[in-house]
């Protein structure tokens, strides 16, 4: 069974992508950045706010596909500019810590939009599977 997750970007359309989409107790978020419902890119020059406003997204989504932080497995951040780690990593800590999910984060030259600083995708594994409320069947 496929369940495909939107956030309703005007991206997701054109690109033809889900913001998430989950096959059995496995669920695999895009890459997601800080921009927000009416397409603005919320923090300019902040990775910190973007990294925590993506994790954000990052969770509405996994919520929606039944699932919550506690089950992602794996991070992947993508930042432009890698001194920036720091900042980066504290929003990521205020989301996992005590969860621990494998991470990587590497610099990337650029994202889509030259004021995007961090992309960030994760996986998940539900192991929960009579609380995701969807896995039937």
């Amino acid at each position: 069974m496929r369940k495909n997750v939107f956030s309703g970007s005007k991206w997701e359309p054109l690109v033809a992508y889900s913001r998430a989409v989950c096959i059995g107790n496995f669920i695999a978020v895009a890459g997601t950045t800080a921009v927000d419902q009416s397409g603005e890119i919320v923090g300019p020059g902040d990775p910190y706010q973007q990294t925590a406003f993506a994790l954000a997204k990052i969770e509405k989504a996994l919520n929606e596909a039944g699932a919550s932080l506690k089950d992602v497995i794996r991070t992947r951040i993508f930042a432009t500019d890698i001194s920036h780690w720091e900042q980066i990593g504290k929003a990521h800590r205020e989301f996992f810590e005590g969860i621990f999910p494998a991470c990587t984060m590497v610099e990337v030259s650029r994202l889509v939009d030259k004021d995007m600083l961090v992309e960030i995708e994760v996986e998940a594994i539900v192991t929960d599977v009579a609380k995701s409320g969807w896995f039937r069947g």
